[in-house]
């Protein structure tokens, strides 16, 4: 949900999240809609009631591929953030969704019951396999 900036086939996108969202779609009126949102945050909110007009199933292997090719652009483009992610070490990335254990949700994160974690954590996971990417390049 960083607001860092990211470009994709040549094309400016205000942020990976819309990048992101915009792969989901195929309605110019909806990517022009992707393209203008300013906040990620806004942007995944507004998208939840576009769910039927996407042209994937959210959470199947496309848009893993998708958020895989997002991150990648994302820590490739900004240094800060890729110095950031490899900062963590080997330790264990979790999107804690805790407050919103809900949806897609548990997919993307985890939430924490009872001093475990439950969900999925396929950003986290995804998070972890570019890191040990990076370290094994250099």
């Amino acid at each position: 949900m960083s607001a860092s900036p990211i470009v994709y086939k040549g094309e400016d996108w205000r942020t990976a999240e819309a990048l992101f969202q915009s792969l989901r779609f195929d309605d110019a009126s909806i990517l022009e809609m992707i393209k203008q949102e300013t906040s990620p945050f806004t942007l995944k909110l507004k998208i939840k009631s576009l769910t039927s007009q996407m042209i994937l199933d959210p959470t199947k292997e496309q848009d893993i591929e998708n958020m895989r090719l997002v991150l990648r652009l994302k820590f490739e483009q900004h240094p800060d953030l890729r110095a950031l992610l490899l900062s963590t070490g080997d330790a264990l990335l979790i999107e804690d969704v805790t407050k919103r254990k809900s949806g897609n949700a548990v997919f993307w994160g985890a939430y924490l019951f009872e001093g475990e974690w439950y969900g999925e954590n396929k950003l986290g996971q995804l998070l972890m396999e570019l890191r040990d990417e990076i370290v094994k390049a250099k």
